[in-house]
């Protein structure tokens, strides 16, 4: 039976996975769900769509000032496994960006920040349970995101407070700390994941809010004709991030909390294999209310080599 070596980063990724992280720049999101199995090495092409509102008033209410951000992102990414208990994974991403409100509509379009990240299988046990087959493991690594994607000094109208989050990059160079951990007897199975990204202050001397996500999902193999296998799964994604500091100081519009509900469906024959992602705020509390997140999607197509 091949090595189930399952991952969540937190991608950017990791990565500015969603033009910057989770809303544009602040709580972030290396999410990715459950990777295809691989014994080697893999590469594919990940699409990613996130929206998000600012400019949201007391109680939720909206204005004229109130705007409409998306946030498309193509990416190619893969990953590598050196040996038994090192694997190197990176990712190279496209944004699209667009945000909307009643009086303006302006766009952004580039290439997004790079990264690439480490891991090592901390262990790695089999042993038989009655009839099943248990396995779990370990792996520990870390990350560094380079400012490959160009960064805009924002206005800086006190009269008119925004979040810094319409990026196509940070503008910083940023590093990570991560774990994942997978336990499945024969075809069920639970992923766990945390990941910590610390972040450095630009050009700008605008250092975005250091970030913790975590996420847990089960997910079942169905195994049909020994050909193909489909893997639906489901969870929840946690991000927190602290304030944003703007030349030492703390911005009001950014940091927060956001709790998700997530739901995927992998696919995989001989050497492909297809998923797609789904994740819905169940609570959130963003920028002190002034930012709200939407739903997220993300579908790929990758190669097994």
């Amino acid at each position: 039976m091949k090595k189930h070596l399952l991952a969540a980063m937190l991608l950017l990724l990791t990565a500015p996975v969603f033009a910057c992280d989770i809303c544009g720049c602040g709580v972030g999101s290396y999410y990715i769900g459950i990777l295809p199995e691989f014994n080697k090495k893999i590469i594919g092409i990940r699409y990613r769509y996130n929206s998000l509102k600012t400019h949201i008033g007391a109680g939720g209410q909206t204005s004229y000032l109130t705007t409409r951000e998306t946030f498309h992102t193509a990416e190619v990414w893969g990953g590598w496994n050196i040996s038994r208990k090192f694997r190197v994974m990176g990712y190279i991403p496209v944004n699209f960006n667009e945000k909307k409100s009643q009086e303006t509509t302006a766009s952004k379009t580039g290439l997004g920040d790079m990264g690439v990240q480490g891991f090592y299988k901390l262990f790695d046990q089999r042993k038989t349970i009655g009839s099943n087959l248990m396995v779990h493991a370990l792996w520990l690594g870390a990350g560094l995101k380079l400012p490959t994607g160009k960064y805009e000094s924002p206005a800086k109208d006190q009269s008119a407070p925004d979040a810094n989050l319409f990026q196509l990059g940070t503008g910083s160079t940023d590093f990570t700390v991560n774990a994942m951990y997978d336990l499945r007897i024969q075809d069920a199975g639970i992923n766990a994941a945390a990941s910590y990204k610390i972040n450095t202050a630009n050009s700008d001397d605008y250092r975005y809010g250091n970030r913790l996500s975590a996420s847990m999902q089960a997910y079942y193999k169905f195994r049909i004709l020994n050909a193909f296998t489909l893997s639906p799964n489901a969870g929840v994604l946690y991000e927190t991030a602290e304030h944003d500091k703007d030349a030492g100081f703390s911005t009001d519009v950014s940091g927060g909390n956001l709790l998700l509900g997530t739901a995927g469906l992998e696919a995989a024959f001989a050497k492909f294999a297809i998923g797609a992602g789904f994740q819905h705020p169940l609570s959130q509390d963003l920028a002190g209310g002034f930012v709200k997140a939407n739903s997220r999607a993300m579908v790929h197509i990758s190669f097994l080599l």
